[in-house]
């Protein structure tokens, strides 16, 4: 299941137990709808052992701004609190479970 990442739960959720995966998005990115499902099915096929999260990129600009998100979808992959990989753009499902897999 993912969550709604926010300035007020980021830190909680970096710092977790589990590895974290943010999707960096907005409403109106065409992309973003294409990464969307695909992010959503790995929230339920990981649940339990990574974190999945998305973040509206504009409800929560200082997020964004904080790690430099230029383009969305921006997929940061996040383990001990730390970024650890990332990547930019509407991308395969099988890239995805390749960082997702990376993470564990």
């Amino acid at each position: 299941m993912e969550v709604q990442i926010t300035s007020k739960n980021f830190e909680e959720l970096k710092n977790g137990k589990q590895p974290l995966v943010v999707d960096f998005w907005a409403t109106w990115c065409g992309p973003c709808r294409m990464v969307g499902p695909i992010i959503s099915e790995l929230a339920e096929q990981y649940d339990g052992r990574i974190t999945v999260g998305k973040c509206d990129v504009e409800e929560n600009d200082d997020l964004a701004m904080e790690f430099g998100i230029r383009n969305i979808p921006t997929i940061l992959f996040f383990k001990n609190g730390e970024i650890v990989d990332k990547l930019v753009g509407a991308v395969s499902k099988q890239k995805f479970v390749e960082k997702f897999e990376a993470l564990l």
